[in-house]
């Protein structure tokens, strides 16, 4: 970790709330659009109404890098460790502002890492896939807030993910892959079978423009599940064929927490 990271890492430990508090816990997980793979920090949006400091965090990258992780502890939202001099951010920043400023009370749990296929990297519960490092991460993130002095409970899973299944057997297999991370992470992670959930894709992506079953389940799943909504990333700007700019990246969770007050509402009007 070097001087910057460690500088932001511990300014973010010294500013987290140290009254308890009951968050709204929100999900992130996917492939490289969730992590922000092109979100140079260098461009991080400013926090001008000071939200970021009563946001909490947990992230995980499970990848070979120096940085990549909050170290098992809850930081408050900003960049993350790695990717580019100053770290990186994804839709989470955007995402959580704009829902703490519609009356919720955020808390990001992030786990996402880059060019992993649902059927042959994140599998299965039991299969010992990257769900499996998910729900570890996930439950050590919910003991440590727990040992902070606050509870949470789990509002929204945002999944961002799909690009590397578009292609022969698991674009074949993604449908019923996708109802089964869903069902799980409803049903036995969180125990919220009515979890709202956010689906998103790169409808643009090669593999998804030659091979559209993935795109397909996508919005067939959310057409079919009351608590699910899928949500496009046509129009914003690309980095490269793949991944979105930083200033896209700060529009997609915009559209992100959009879609969840259209499923949930606004809750400063409540």
């Amino acid at each position: 970790m070097n001087k910057i990271h460690f500088l932001l890492f511990a300014l973010s430990l010294l500013s987290l709330p140290n009254m308890a508090q009951t968050y709204d816990i929100f999900i992130v997980a996917g492939q490289s659009n969730a992590q922000g793979w092109k979100g140079d920090a260098a461009q991080y949006p400013i926090d001008v109404d000071g939200l970021d400091p009563n946001i909490p965090m947990f992230y995980t990258f499970p990848e070979k890098q120096k940085v990549n992780s909050s170290n098992g502890k809850w930081i408050t939202l900003g960049p993350q460790g790695g990717r580019f001099e100053k770290g990186h951010f994804g839709p989470e920043i955007s995402f959580a502002r704009q829902l703490k400023t519609k009356g919720y009370q955020p808390a990001i749990f992030k786990f996402s890492k880059g060019a992993t296929s649902l059927a042959k990297s994140w599998k299965r519960p039991g299969e010992n896939g990257l769900t499996d490092k998910m729900i570890a991460s996930y439950h050590k993130a919910m003991k440590a807030l727990k040992e902070d002095g606050h509870t949470g409970v789990v509002r929204g899973f945002i999944w961002i993910q799909g690009e590397s299944d578009s292609h022969g057997k698991s674009a074949v297999a993604y449908r019923k892959n996708l109802s089964a991370i869903i069902k799980y992470v409803r049903n036995d992670l969180t125990n919220v079978p009515n979890l709202p959930v956010i689906l998103g894709i790169d409808e643009q992506h090669k593999f998804v423009k030659k091979t559209p079953l993935v795109l397909e389940s996508h919005k067939s799943f959310a057409a079919k599940d009351p608590n699910a909504i899928f949500t496009s990333m046509l129009g914003l700007e690309k980095a490269d064929k793949t991944h979105l700019t930083p200033t896209a990246l700060i529009a997609h969770g915009e559209r992100l927490s959009q879609a969840y007050l259209t499923l949930v509402g606004d809750k400063s009007k409540q």
